[in-house]
């Protein structure tokens, strides 16, 4: 099989452009945007980063609904966004369609799955894209992109008309070059939250020790403005330990229920077509094929009692904050072994909105060696309007 090669380096999907115009009227009238090719849009085919998944799937016969509620808000589709193949991936690496570029750090991954989502905004090609998140990937394509970017409460939002992955955990999320524009966007797709237009969450503000450990060290430091900030809004950050079993046992029983639940959902296909893959992503598969129905088990215990943590430590209004991603984007050059182990480090962290179905929004806060790099405020789930109200707090007081 031939590799795609139209414009390899841009965010947008090769070949015709799937563009709709929106409302002449709404909240978003005059703002465009892009969506990850895992939605479908009527009319085109949905490839989920994969030609032979465009191959056997054909055009679609409906338009997500998502996507419809923002066209009908006035927003514009300006075209559909690479990903890595079937959103399998964190770095953003796509062999068919090519890898966007990083528009923050050309020399660097974009991040995924929802990589070329994240490279549109950055770039200024659009206001805001649509991504989706199942163990971080909004949040990582947004602190690499320098970009803020959301994963909602899970099953907040439909994920009628998308592609699945792991469906006990994939969040539609959406990235934006201004904490407003996010927040617009999230007014139109969330559903209704008690409070009004300036309610904020009540606090505490919690600094989770061990995720700041699991951060580089050049990246904790370039977070103290944003984290100061965030105690200016709310209050002196309370310091705590949220995973007593560390951040690895989060990691591994995320790892294990995803593996289950992506061969349960794709198993099926893959088996059928047989499909050659990138680097890592066949190696993933297999390794779904092949995990152990006790691991996936032990993992659904684990996230029970975990939820159960989450919500008594938040639900009250608490907010934690911490890095979104421990280390800037790998560069482009760095092998399999620096990757894997750049995943791992990484996903200890993001594991905690995964698992906890919390919301998650990242502010672009700094830049670490060249690159930029996140800053994460975490909610109950329920909380997501109040989470973005913060976080267009915390941006302004940072002069974003």
């Amino acid at each position: 099989m031939d590799k795609m090669s139209d414009d390899a380096t841009s965010p947008f999907i090769p070949g015709p452009r799937a563009m709709v115009k929106g409302a002449e009227s709404g909240p978003l009238a005059g703002l465009t945007f892009a969506v990850k090719d895992l939605y479908d849009v009527a009319g085109h085919v949905t490839s989920y980063g994969h030609p032979e998944w465009a191959r056997t799937h054909g055009v679609a016969a409906g338009t997500s609904p998502i996507v419809t509620t923002l066209l009908e808000a006035g927003a514009t589709l300006a075209g559909k966004t690479k990903t890595v193949e079937l959103a399998y991936g964190l770095t953003g690496e796509n062999v068919w369609h090519g890898t966007p570029t990083n528009p923050k750090a050309p020399d660097r991954f974009p991040g995924g799955s929802s990589c070329g989502s994240a490279a549109a905004v950055a770039a200024g090609l659009v206001d805001f894209a649509m991504g989706s998140d199942t163990g971080g990937s909004v949040r990582i394509p947004a602190s690499y992109c320098g970009v803020f970017g959301i994963r909602p409460s899970w099953g907040a939002i439909t994920l009628a008309g998308t592609c699945a992955l792991g469906p006990s955990f994939d969040t539609p999320g959406w990235f934006a070059a201004d904490a407003r524009t996010l927040l617009l966007v999230g007014e139109q797709l969330l559903p209704f939250e008690p409070g009004g237009p300036d309610c904020l969450p009540a606090g505490p503000l919690l600094k989770p020790e061990e995720v700041w450990i699991n951060c580089d060290p050049a990246v904790a430091r370039a977070m103290l403005p944003a984290l100061e900030a965030t105690q200016r809004v709310m209050g002196t950050a309370m310091r705590m330990e949220l995973a007593p079993e560390g951040l690895h046992t989060l990691y591994e029983n995320f790892r294990c229920m995803q593996a289950e639940e992506a061969w349960a959902t794709l198993g099926g296909w893959v088996t059928r077509t047989q499909p050659q893959f990138g680097p890592g992503v066949g190696e993933r598969f297999e390794g779904a094929r092949t995990m152990p129905a006790e691991k996936a088990a032990a993992g659904r215990v684990f996230r029970r009692r975990f939820q159960h943590r989450m919500r008594s430590l938040l639900q009250g209004g608490a907010v934690l904050a911490y890095p979104t991603s421990p280390v800037p984007a790998p560069r482009l050059m760095a092998d399999q072994a620096e990757q894997n182990a750049v995943r791992e480090q990484t996903m200890g962290a993001t594991a905690i909105s995964g698992l906890g179905g919390l919301a998650e929004v990242s502010i672009p806060a700094a830049v670490v060696n060249g690159a930029p790099v996140g800053f994460s405020l975490v909610a109950a789930a329920g909380r997501d309007r109040m989470l973005m109200r913060l976080a267009v707090k915390v941006a302004e007081e940072l002069g974003l």
